[in-house]
């Protein structure tokens, strides 16, 4: 185990919560109650979601002496983000009876409801699993939703890529009853203390824990941002087996130098019957030595950087009880969006939406709920959520081709073609309202920002360029800007840091361009760098790459 430290508050709740239970079910069969407590907050999460409040009318509550707006954010775990029509079709009618109306497809390939109110969590929570569906594990201290590329494919070795993230997610479900016991009417275990986590013991881990699994030289899942990143190695349709990555994360702190994004690094290659033993080693190593004094330094990213990759690859050897074999040299071609349609084998094709900030809903004309829905009903097609918070259509037969394009026409939801590129290749996370962790706005914010930026290089001559763009409410980073050709991250309301230089294969993380940049000076400060990048771009160079290669310290003046 590590030297003894100080515990922080959240280990000392979680050593406390008789694996999970705290007082969460007193709480739901109080009917005056309106929230959980301070502690059982800290909890909830590992059941799959969090408390929050409108801060838009939090002020204004305040000052009339009410108790803040609360209500839930509750998150779907989908690994690799697939889901059947049948499935979607369930999803998308709690978004009436338990959300606001609209659901969000997460950054992890998940689906969130927001505005969930405390009476409606059992509901909806009995509903997702139900449908074969869960939400424990989708938050909190344990391994979170297992990612995955989406597209469907014929290849059968690709297809146990798919296969071997449900197998990682489900390894690493938490084993405690409490879950069923209280939003599934299960058994109640008589004495908790006979309850055994035989993985994450009863304090489960320092901190959230990530996993990806990619096919080989496509890093559409950003890879290197997960705490462990599995990449496959295929051979002539074969699955030979996997390099392992690790210490992976992109959230920091302002101001705290300490705290950094970082990308994951090589640990070693493992056979695909070995990838979970491996797994496992690296989550327990994690378990026993990283930080629970300090959560901002809790993430296995600084445990690997406190100790050196050499260093931990021996701890997780101990564990593992065997030496663990070199890893496979990585390369990257592409990062794939999947937009429009693609041909998936069988004579079936797949249609790759973009969804801005990964919203669905009724707005105005544009009513991409009713289409979507209107689609999973009369084409009965498979749905996959990717890494950008896009959907793909599935199984499509050519015949269908035409009327999937005419139900997106008639609810007025744009084609691939009449989106830009920046704008399909865009990301934000939900900040404000409901985001407690939010210096100032993203999702609602960043389509104007998009608008100015698309009108700029129209100006300039880039037309429909390619530029990666992503922006956050605060440095905890949800929509991953670390690696983003450009990012926006909020350092206080209505202004931005602007990082620039990341690559468009996730591999290269960005550097800071400016600080505390207002709203309204973010395109008059980008101008002079797109027509540098215009006058001065190597053939096909990217913008992150031009950034990165002239260097952003001189671009930024």
């Amino acid at each position: 185990m590590a030297e003894e430290k100080k515990l922080s508050s959240v280990e000392i709740i979680k050593e406390k919560s008789r694996f999970l239970r705290g007082s969460i079910q007193e709480t739901l069969l109080n009917p005056e109650a309106t929230h959980f407590s301070k502690d059982d907050i800290q909890l909830t999460k590992f059941h799959g979601f969090y408390q929050q409040d409108d801060r838009d009318i939090r002020k204004e509550r305040t000052q009339k002496g009410l108790e803040p707006d609360y209500s839930m954010m509750i998150r779907v775990k989908m690994p690799g983000g697939v889901c059947s029509a049948e499935q979607y079709i369930a999803l998308d009618a709690l978004c009436d009876t338990a959300g606001k109306g609209d659901m969000r497809i997460t950054t992890r390939q998940g689906i969130q409801y927001h505005g969930v109110v405390k009476g409606k969590i059992k509901p909806l929570i009995q509903k997702i699993n139900e449908i074969l569906l869960t939400t424990i594990g989708a938050c909190g201290d344990v391994v979170r939703n297992v990612m995955a590329c989406p597209a469907p494919t014929t290849s059968r070795s690709k297809a146990q890529v798919i296969d071997c993230a449900k197998l990682v997610s489900d390894h690493f479900l938490p084993k405690t009853t409490a879950y069923h016991e209280i939003w599934l009417n299960g058994e109640k275990v008589a004495d908790s203390k006979k309850e055994f986590e035989p993985i994450y013991g009863e304090c489960y881990l320092p901190r959230k824990f990530k996993i990806g699994v990619a096919y080989p030289e496509d890093n559409s899942i950003d890879i290197y941002t997960n705490d462990i990143g599995i990449v496959a190695d295929i051979q002539n349709d074969t699955l030979k087996g996997f390099t392992v990555l690790v210490g992976g994360g992109m959230g920091f702190t302002h101001g705290q130098t300490v705290t950094e994004p970082i990308l994951s690094k090589p640990l070693c290659y493992t056979s695909p019957d070995a990838l979970i033993p491996v797994c496992e080693a690296v989550v327990k190593v994690q378990r026993d030595f990283g930080n629970r004094a300090n959560r901002k330094q809790a993430r296995l990213k600084y445990l690997i950087r406190e100790w050196g990759i050499d260093k931990f690859k021996k701890e997780v050897e101990k564990v593992y009880g065997k030496s663990l074999i070199k890893p496979l040299e990585l390369k990257w071609v592409k990062t794939d969006f999947q937009h429009g349609w693609h041909e998936q084998g069988n004579g079936l094709w797949f249609y790759g939406l973009p969804i801005e900030n990964g919203r669905v809903k009724d707005e105005g004309s544009k009513k991409l709920r009713t289409a979507l829905r209107t689609i999973a009903q009369q084409l009965k097609p498979e749905f996959r959520f990717t890494a950008w918070q896009d959907v793909l259509i599935c199984n499509i037969n050519q015949g269908d081709k035409k009327a999937l394009e005419e139900t997106l026409r008639q609810f007025q939801v744009p084609l691939v073609e009449e989106v830009s590129n920046m704008r399909k290749e865009s990301m934000a996370c939900v900040s404000l309202p409901t985001c407690g962790l939010a210096l100032t706005e993203a999702e609602r914010y960043l389509p104007t920002l998009l608008t100015a930026l698309e009108r700029c290089l129209d100006e300039i001559g880039l037309g429909n360029e390619h530029v990666i763009v992503r922006m956050t409410g605060c440095p905890n980073s949800c929509a991953r800007p670390g690696t983003a050709e450009l990012a926006f991250v909020g350092r206080m309301p209505g202004a931005y840091n602007v990082y620039l230089g990341g690559s468009h294969l996730g591999t290269r993380l960005n550097e800071l361009a400016w600080e505390r940049v207002p709203e309204k000076e973010l395109v008059s400060k980008l101008k002079p760098i797109f027509e540098s990048f215009k006058n001065n771009r190597q053939t096909n160079e990217r913008f992150g790459d031009y950034c990165h290669r002239v260097g952003v310290k001189q671009l930024a003046g």
